[in-house]
């Protein structure tokens, strides 16, 4: 809709202050093709306002409102993370990240240029990690496996 058109409907609707009313009026006057717009809006009007307008029966209305009464108000999501999952998730990248950075320093030579300082962090893996340390961590982890797998049941358990 371009200006002139709106400006004509507003006239007709009667929603413009006296000084736009009076430069629309000499607009009508003066161009004799908005004076034909305005008189097909004008005819456009009063077809609009001889329409009857259906109106729904009280029944529609009141039936229509009990359904809207019974159905369920809508309810927000609430999604909870556990900390503990995503601690574990950080811990374990860290862990990674310190496994690299140490794996590393221990294949590096640093060397100074001027002291010519060569280190080397060669450990003897085989003295430490010996099946009774494995044994011994495997059962570690079994006792705190367990007592997650209880904890865990537990609350299943008050839940019902």
């Amino acid at each position: 809709m371009n200006t002139i058109e709106q400006q004509l409907w507003d006239y007709i609707d009667g929603n413009l202050d006296d000084a736009s009313k009076k430069a629309i009026e000499e607009k009508i006057e003066s161009n004799a093709e908005i004076k034909s717009q305005y008189e097909d809006l004008l005819k456009l009007n009063l077809v609009f306002n001889e329409l009857d307008l259906d109106e729904p029966s009280m029944s529609f209305n009141r039936n229509v409102m009990e359904s809207i009464a019974l159905a369920p108000a809508p309810v927000a999501m609430k999604t909870k993370v556990d900390k503990k999952i995503i601690y574990s998730i950080g811990g374990f990248f860290v862990v990674s990240l310190l496994a690299l950075l140490g794996y590393v320093f221990y294949n590096a030579n640093l060397a100074m240029p001027q002291f010519d300082l060569k280190v080397n962090f060669d450990f003897n893996l085989e003295k430490y990690i010996t099946p009774t340390t494995i044994y011994a961590f495997l059962f570690a982890d079994l006792v705190i496996g367990l007592i997650f797998l209880d904890q865990f049941l537990r609350k299943k358990m008050a839940q019902k």
